[in-house]
């Protein structure tokens, strides 16, 4: 049978492949499995989708589809990007995680602030490493951050990002928008800084000499991988957290849709490793309002080597 009804929602053509080795019904199931893990991520907060349709490239859908079921919450937000409102779904229920399940939405990307919020709940670092190189070099430089963390009083929590590398977390007291970026910003100017021959805040690919790119853009309206997420790669891999002592012996392809659930047993390690809200320090605030913004510098520098090379 290729479907069936769960909590109202009919699901169809279960047995069809989404991506390389892991049909719809893996998908459902596992996205079933972890609700109640995942679900505490997703609720309240805007939520942008990954989905990857029969015979189609993946797709990034924000605004939620004309045909979209009246259980599903929405939020109304303006987008500055394309200068329009969009209509974001809130994922806080398992009825509307089944229903995107069957919608074939793999990834799922909330928000840092949740609706009706002025602040986001966490600092966030994306840990990237350079072409070719195994996780391990990631992992080194996560505890780089940690230490720079440590060094100004926060901790954080780390999970697998499901691709390549890490995401680190520092859940957060209620501070600014724009505080909460620069700190983001100094944070990783900290753990360059401790060990530069390993880690680089180069927003140009070209800059970073192959070394692990410390990204700390993921700021203000910004939407991070969720913690149990499923990614769009071979036998869908999800976000998975991992305590700071076990990073050394893990991978990324550890974790996946057919046994993620399972190596929960129930549990919620996501919650479990996020320490209590922090307050920013005052000077780590400052530093990184001195920090020009990434990708702003980026665009200037590339329109200046643009420049550079017509007047050779």
């Amino acid at each position: 049978m290729s479907g069936d009804e769960r909590e109202g929602v009919s699901l169809s053509n279960l047995d069809q492949q989404v991506f390389e080795g892991a049909t719809k019904r893996d998908l459902v199931d596992y996205l079933d499995a972890v609700s109640a893990q995942i679900l505490p991520v997703l609720t309240g907060r805007p939520l942008s989708v990954i989905r990857i349709l029969r015979g189609q490239d993946p797709f990034m859908q924000k605004n939620v589809p004309k045909y979209t079921p009246s259980f599903v919450r929405t939020v109304k937000l303006w987008a500055e990007s394309s200068k329009r409102e969009v209509s974001y779904a809130l994922c806080d229920d398992r009825r509307t995680l089944l229903w995107f399940g069957n919608q074939r939405a793999v990834e799922y990307h909330p928000a840092l602030i949740p609706a009706g919020w002025n602040h986001p709940t966490h600092l966030v670092l994306d840990l990237d490493p350079p072409e070719g190189e195994d996780f391990r070099i990631v992992v080194r430089a996560a505890h780089l951050v940690r230490q720079a963390l440590a060094d100004c009083g926060l901790r954080g929590a780390v999970k697998t990002s499901g691709a390549k590398g890490v995401h680190i977390f520092v859940p957060l007291a209620e501070h600014g928008i724009e505080d909460v970026a620069a700190a983001t910003r100094a944070v990783a100017a900290r753990a360059e800084r401790i060990d530069p021959d390993l880690a680089t805040t180069a927003f140009i690919r070209d800059d970073r000499g192959g070394k692990v790119f410390l990204d700390s853009t993921r700021a203000g309206g910004a939407t991070v991988v969720a913690a149990y997420s499923p990614r769009l790669r071979p036998g869908l891999p999800v976000s998975f957290p991992v305590g700071w002592d076990e990073l050394e012996s893990v991978k990324p392809r550890d974790f996946t849709v057919h046994n993620a659930a399972g190596l929960l047993a129930g549990r919620d390690p996501w919650t479990e490793n996020m320490p209590e809200p922090q307050q920013l320090p005052a000077d780590l605030i400052e530093q990184g309002h001195t920090i020009p913004i990434a990708r702003v510098q980026a665009m200037h520098e590339g329109k200046r080597r643009a420049r550079a090379k017509r007047a050779h």
